[in-house]
């Protein structure tokens, strides 16, 4: 039998006035709470201004703040840990022996913080991975060794005495010596670096093994190899890794002493290991006999590079003789680094020492400079008959040899200029021009110095590059590492532009492009962070000039991408930078697709976060279309859903900072324009369609709804749009939301065909959503938001009056006739949730006036005046909604889902009591029964009950059929 509806009166100013009661509120749950503690009682309360009063008058009162009660403990077990006075007393440190202790515990860490290298100074670490990846060679490459496969003699059986010991460890050394170290001969690089790394795991591995004299061979052998200058374009990287064995064998050493060096501190019985920091006194005689061993020890190798290199590695050992030997040992190994023929070799071994002696004694300084004085010395040495020889037998350019000594030049002058003073630089300079005016060292100076000092100095600097013997070292890379010296600091004001003058004089003249750019590209920065826009579009001018013949700007592509780096990161006024007239000429250079899309981006992100006012400079606007445009038309099938999204975030914030003020019909032209301008990318249309119809609104305010002749067109043409625009759109859901948003603008501003036009193919296009989309790889049903966008779509048609042509409420039929045929999940309820607020809008449209309305439109509510008629083709509808609703609770108790049941039964009878009429005795029975089928099963929601019960007893205090009702139902007693 079909249930007749019949909605209940409602007085909406009566409800309109219900406010909700204030409270005062005291404890706020976020502020911290406290523990008040009071003759044995614990009081638990929160802080805040209003409880003062309160702790005022409990001021003598003890107060914790904690984090959780439970970590409290009992006072004197937590006092005692367990452990008597007495005891506790007696294992302490007697007063002077605790002075004693802090005493030495403050030398050490005044040592520390001492020996201690700030952030300035670039570690090692950091080099070495630039030198292992530029210094390569593809020629066959050898390595002598008695500790690879094949070139060792074996050992038949450990020893086991100390005679035995002694006796092996002499045959070790006598076998050294006889030339047992056999040569590997064409290996490749990678096979070479494979074989050093076996030695240096040889190494590790024979120290844990105890075999300290085979160790010991390694290291010599390994520093044997930098002797060996064959394929010399490999030096520097061959240099980076033996050195790394050098520097395992120092720890190794120095590990073993400080394991075994033990000492007493004061008023203690038992010996402790040294700290991290200690003094001589503090080592054992024992320790010290088996440092001044390996020192022995190395010092009887023969030849001079691998005792040199050995004792470098272990000379941290010497912190267990005396404090004040590193000074004069690293003088000594630096007087005899002056052994050593090969200059590059001996650079090298500079580069080693001054590596050393920085990581163990940063105070030291003398050795530093004795080690660049004494390279400036002999650098004559690199232009020797012995170097030509060897460039020669290696088929090798002097210019490409040069490139061998940055890294061990620019090393040592680190370490000389590291917290030096601007004096050290004067002296440097004085030094370099007296002994070689050479272009490699016044390129390492300027790199090692602080930028301020070098800043200071450019013009003199620019005029000792003019000067200075460029011969195997290009001028160009001293123009380069001035200009990246001068970005970072400011030379005087007043010597700026002489100092870019007396530059691009001599830069603009090269013919090599690859030169030419690698000057460009930073001393455009200069340019823009000191000089106006005629500068700046001057230098792109001659980068022009200097690139597009034949079309050297190919080969230039990265360098090309920095330079407009470079101008953004100083520059944030486009209006400047779109008025130079070779700024876009400059961005026709960037030919190759990809980059050109790239550059785009990158000045669009720049606006996006520097342009914060909106603009309707036509500069600006031409400017950035054409950019636009360039990363708009990019986007193609195979274009990954990232990459759109990104671009539409540019292209969005283009369209939201262009504005011509009240000039609205200009406005919309230029939306018109974008959309034809971005027809392939969805989020730029959606943001058109949501800034013209944000243009309709702004009309309505002006107008303050009351339009005019004039006005009403314009909104009739800004709607028009989006009704044009919105169905170009790919995602269905972005059209179902426009449609919806558009279906507003037009019924608030008057113009009811159109926003009746929206709303029908809102409707219509319900059906072509997807009931299943993918979201982060995953699988999502979309009846969640269908149901909230239906909702949304319900609370509009309220106020939409039905046309004048169509039979009352056809809208709400179409979109019921959509949902019936809609492909619903079978066990979900959204559509019956769906009926229910469909129930819930007819009840609404029943009313003889309804809760809003817009000014200038009549809603049903004035059209049809509660016709009964109008009333009974609601009560219709309601009446099969409630059939179709009760048709699928049914369904859920025969699958056995109750719980699904028993919310839907509680939820239909909210509604009922919400916007029923009770009188009516096939309603009151319904919700009567609804009660007693959500308790039935033990599944039903006891807030909501509770609530929907209250609701009824606030309702049944005038009597009648809410009365009789909440005397009818109860919550059920569980058994």
């Amino acid at each position: 039998m079909a249930l007749e509806w019949r909605a209940g009166p409602k007085i909406y100013d009566v409800k309109n006035s219900w406010v909700s009661k204030k409270e005062e509120v005291f404890d706020h749950p976020l502020k911290a709470s406290t523990i008040t503690v009071q003759e044995g009682k614990i009081k638990q309360r929160y802080g805040g201004s209003n409880t003062s009063s309160a702790s005022s008058s409990l001021s003598s009162t003890p107060k914790k703040t904690i984090s959780d009660p439970l970590t409290t403990f009992h006072p004197l077990s937590s006092a005692l840990d367990g452990i008597d006075p007495l005891s506790q007393f007696a294992a302490g440190l007697d007063p002077l022996s605790q002075m004693a202790e802090e005493h030495e515990r403050a030398k050490e860490i005044s040592a520390s913080r001492k020996c201690r290298l700030d952030d300035t100074f670039e570690p090692w670490s950091t080099k070495k991975v630039a030198i292992l990846s530029k210094y390569t060679t593809s020629e066959k490459l050898s390595i002598a060794t008695s500790f690879l496969s094949g070139g060792e003699k074996v050992i038949g059986k450990a020893p086991s005495s100390v005679s035995d010991k002694v006796k092996t460890r002499l045959e070790q050394l006598d076998d050294f010596e006889e030339g047992s170290v056999k040569e590997m001969l064409n290996l490749t690089q990678q096979e070479y670096v494979n074989r050093i790394e076996e030695l240096n795991q040889a190494l590790r591995e024979s120290w844990e093994q105890d075999q300290r004299v085979k160790a010991l061979k390694i290291g010599i052998q390994s520093a044997k190899l930098l002797v060996d200058t064959a394929a010399i374009q490999f030096y520097p990287s061959k240099f980076v890794l033996i050195t790394d064995i050098l520097d395992n064998f120092g720890n190794l050493v120095y590990q073993r002493i400080h394991s075994k060096a033990e000492h007493h501190k004061p008023g203690s019985k038992n010996p402790t290991p040294l700290p991290e920091q200690f003094t001589p006194d503090q080592v054992p005689e024992s320790a010290k006999e088996t440092c001044r061993n390996w020192f022995f020890k190395i010092a009887s190798i023969r030849e001079l590079i691998p005792r040199f290199y050995m004792e470098t590695a272990i000379l941290k050992s010497y912190s267990f003789l005396t404090q004040g030997e590193y000074s004069k040992a690293l003088v000594r190994l630096t007087k005899m680094i002056r052994g050593i023929g090969d200059p590059l070799v001996a650079a090298y071994a500079r580069c080693y020492l001054c590596r050393v002696g920085m990581s163990v004694a940063p105070e030291a300084h003398e050795h530093l400079r004795d080690n660049f004085w004494d390279f400036l010395i002999l650098y004559n040495q690199l232009q020797s008959n012995f170097v030509k020889e060897t460039l020669i037998k290696q088929n090798l350019d002097y210019p490409t040899y040069l490139t061998l000594y940055p890294p061990a030049l620019d090393w040592i002058l680190q370490c000389v200029v590291y917290k030096a003073s601007e004096t050290v630089l004067k002296e440097v300079l004085h030094k370099c021009k007296i002994q070689c005016n050479s272009a490699l060292l016044l390129n390492s100076v300027m790199s090692a110095f602080k930028p301020e000092y070098i800043a200071k100095r450019a013009l003199e600097l620019v005029d000792i590059m003019k000067e200075c013997d460029d011969s195997g070292f290009p001028k160009h890379l001293l123009f380069r590492t001035l200009g990246l010296c001068l970005v970072v600091a400011d030379p005087p004001e007043n010597e700026r532009l002489q100092i870019l003058n007396d530059v691009w004089k001599i830069v603009t003249k090269l013919k090599n492009s690859a030169d030419y750019m690698s000057c460009a590209e930073i001393w455009i920065e200069y340019a823009v962070k000191h000089f106006s826009k005629r500068e700046v579009n001057t230098f792109l001018g001659d980068i022009i000039r200097h690139m597009s013949p034949d079309r050297a700007f190919e080969l230039h592509y990265p360098q090309l991408t920095r330079v407009v780096d470079r101008i953004l990161a100083h520059m944030h006024d486009f209006s400047i930078i779109f008025s130079m007239d070779k700024f876009l000429p400059f961005l026709d250079m960037l030919q190759k697709e990809s980059v050109k899309v790239d550059v785009c981006k990158v000045i669009m992100d720049a606006f996006m976060r520097y342009q914060v006012e909106t603009t309707c400079d036509p500069v600006i606007i031409n400017a950035a279309m054409f950019i636009c445009k360039t990363i708009h038309d990019s986007v193609n099938a195979l274009t990954l859903d990232d990459e759109k999204r990104q671009i539409g975030v540019l292209i969005c914030a283009f369209i939201r900072k262009i504005s011509f003020g009240r000039d609205f019909e200009q406005q919309l032209g230029f939306y018109v324009e974008a959309r034809a301008t971005f027809s392939n990318l969805d989020a730029a249309l959606i943001q058109l369609v949501q800034c013209v119809n944000l243009l309709a609104m702004r009309t309505r305010q002006i107008v303050k709804g009351h339009h005019t002749r004039k006005t009403s067109s314009f909104v009739k043409a800004c709607i028009a749009y989006s009704f044009i625009t919105i169905p170009s759109l790919m995602d269905v859901f972005s059209r179902l939301d426009l449609y919806l948003i558009s279906g507003q603008v037009a019924l608030l501003n008057q113009c009811l065909s159109q926003a009746d036009a929206f709303l029908k193919s809102a409707i219509s296009l319900i059906p072509d959503s997807p009931t299943i989309i993918e979201v982060d790889n995953k699988h999502k049903s979309t009846e969640p938001y269908l149901l909230s966008y239906i909702n949304n779509l319900l609370s509009t048609l309220l106020i939409v009056p039905d046309h004048p042509e169509q039979e009352p409420l056809y809208l709400i039929r179409g979109l019921l006739n959509v949902i019936q045929g809609y492909s619903w999940v079978k066990v979900s309820d959204v559509k019956s949730l769906v009926y229910l607020n469909v129930l819930n809008l007819l009840s609404a449209l029943s009313q003889e006036s309804y809760i809003w309305s817009i000014d200038g439109v009549d809603s049903n509510d004035a059209l049809y005046g509660s016709d009964p008629k109008f009333i009974g083709e609601i009560n219709k509808i309601c009446s099969t909604l409630l059939d179709e609703i009760l048709a699928h609770m049914k369904f859920l108790g025969d699958r056995g889902t109750f719980q699904k049941q028993s919310c839907l039964a509680l939820e239909l009878l909210c509604h009922i009591v919400a916007h029923g009429d009770l009188s009516n005795d096939s309603l009151f029975n319904l919700a009567y029964n609804l009660w007693f089928l959500a308790h039935r099963h033990g599944h039903v929601d006891q807030k909501l009950a509770a609530n929907c019960l209250s609701y009824i007893k606030v309702r049944a205090y005038k009597g009648g059929p809410y009365q009789e009702l909440a005397n009818k139902v109860q919550v059920p007693t569980q058994v």
